[in-house]
């Protein structure tokens, strides 16, 4: 019986500049987790280099070299243990980031603090200092110090990162936009109350305390008021949380995949979990980035107001932060076995499945978003009755040929027995797909 399927043999070396991605049809590519810091790169290249030299079918042991399966189940094992011993070096290398990281949010709350000052310095060239102005900077530094010191109680966890990075260790838009519209409303809340501890008079006093009223009616605010704004800020409060309930459900019932990231990055606000840009995702920023903005706008034109938001702007923001929960119930999904046919090597006989074959399973969500590294890749599993098979990695010229999200090919164990039997797929985050029955002869 055939047990090979074209696999290349051996070891070698091909362009130090190749790089782990997709190469020809169905190859899935090989990025690895920090490989592209500095200290992760030479390691990232050799194994590059390691598996296009697989790819190119140079220098298997010669005790396997005569056996197609084996030398493929030899190529296999030995990536496996390198994409192993990488992973472990980029986890280590991602677990010092969050100490790096909390102290530069330090430099950026203090270079927020440098441009307000300068801001409303300029501004007051013309018309002269304010008591409001006094307001907005003590205001300013009071929010920077409450940053500052929540940044230092999660400096273990990135600093003022911490809130708005995910369970999978990825940014999430939604945390991200809510938190963003809580500092606004809470610095708003703060200049107003200390405008208010520093006016002088009470028609001055009065004034101010209409502004904390829901109307909003000043010039330029229009219909809405702080009314919007607050609605608008429960919206996007109640997507976040929607959000992360449902992948916590879909999580545990198996209906959702997700691996965990290195670290943090910043394209993770507008990407999905393989680095794709998600338009859901971009609009979701876009809107509530403009709500923001206008908001923080009124702010600055009317000090003496809460800032407002029409009822327009608030209901595209609730609109917005709909279709970001809704995406959040259709992405990823179970991996789906559609079809299993045995391969046929050229010239072969036209034969039922046996055990010693090869079977190609064809289907769905084998490889999720996020699993496309060389480690995720070999903990692809396919359980035929009650035996597990790891699928073999088999490299191509810049990624691996096998296994890919809607194909990956195995051998049938001898230890499978004869007969009718269940075929199930298990995904590198852990997901199981339905059974397939399939008939295995003598």
């Amino acid at each position: 019986m055939p047990t090979g399927s074209g696999v290349p043999h051996g070891t070698g070396s091909a362009s130090a500049g190749s790089r782990a991605t997709a190469a020809g049809s169905g190859a899935t590519g090989a990025a690895v987790p920090g490989a592209e810091t500095g200290s992760d790169s030479a390691p990232a290249s050799d194994f590059d280099r390691r598996r296009d030299g697989f790819a190119a079918g140079e220098g298997v042991p010669a005790g396997v070299a005569h056996s197609p399966g084996a030398s493929r189940q030899w190529v296999s094992d030995e990536l496996t243990r390198s994409a192993d011993t990488l992973a472990a070096r980029a986890a280590a290398a991602g677990g010092t980031w969050p100490a790096a990281l909390w102290r530069r949010t330090l430099y950026v709350i203090g270079a927020g603090l440098l441009a307000l000052l300068l801001v409303v310095g300029l501004t007051a060239l013309g018309p002269g200092w304010t008591r409001a102005r006094t307001a907005a900077l003590l205001a300013a530094v009071l929010t920077a110090g409450l940053l500052a010191g929540a940044a230092w109680l999660n400096r273990a966890r990135g600093g003022l990162l911490a809130p708005v990075v995910g369970e999978d260790g990825r940014l999430s838009a939604g945390r991200a936009v809510a938190v963003a519209g809580a500092l606004l409303a809470g610095y708003a809340l703060l200049h107003l109350a200390l405008a208010l501890a520093l006016a002088d008079g009470s028609a001055a006093r009065d004034r101010l305390l209409d502004g904390l009223g829901w109307s909003g009616t000043g010039p330029g605010t229009g219909a809405g008021g702080a009314a919007g704004l607050v609605a608008a800020l429960a919206d996007v409060r109640a997507a976040a949380r929607g959000a992360r309930a449902v992948v916590a459900y879909r999580l545990r019932s198996g209906g959702l995949t997700k691996t965990r990231a290195a670290r943090p990055r910043a394209a993770d606000l507008l990407t999905d979990d393989a680095g794709r840009a998600a338009a859901v995702d971009i609009q979701y920023a876009v809107v509530a980035a403009a709500a923001l903005l206008f908001a923080l706008v009124q702010l600055g034109r009317r000090p003496e107001q809460l800032p407002g938001l029409p009822w327009g702007v608030a209901a595209l923001v609730a609109v917005s932060a709909a279709v970001h929960l809704a995406a959040r119930l259709v992405d990823g999904g179970r991996p789906a076995v559609l079809s299993v046919v045995r391969v046929r090597e050229p010239g072969d006989l036209h034969t039922a499945i046996r055990t010693g074959d090869d079977v190609e399973v064809r289907g769905t969500g084998f490889v999720p978003a996020g699993a496309e590294s060389p480690e995720q890749l070999a903990r692809v599993v396919v359980r035929i009755g009650a035996v597990h098979v790891h699928v073999p990695l088999v490299p191509v010229a810049g990624g691996f040929a096998n296994p890919t999200a809607t194909r990956l090919t195995v051998p049938v164990p001898v230890d499978v027995e004869p007969g009718r039997t269940e075929l199930r797929v298990v995904t590198a985050g852990g997901a199981e797909s339905a059974p397939y029955l399939l008939d295995i002869v003598d």
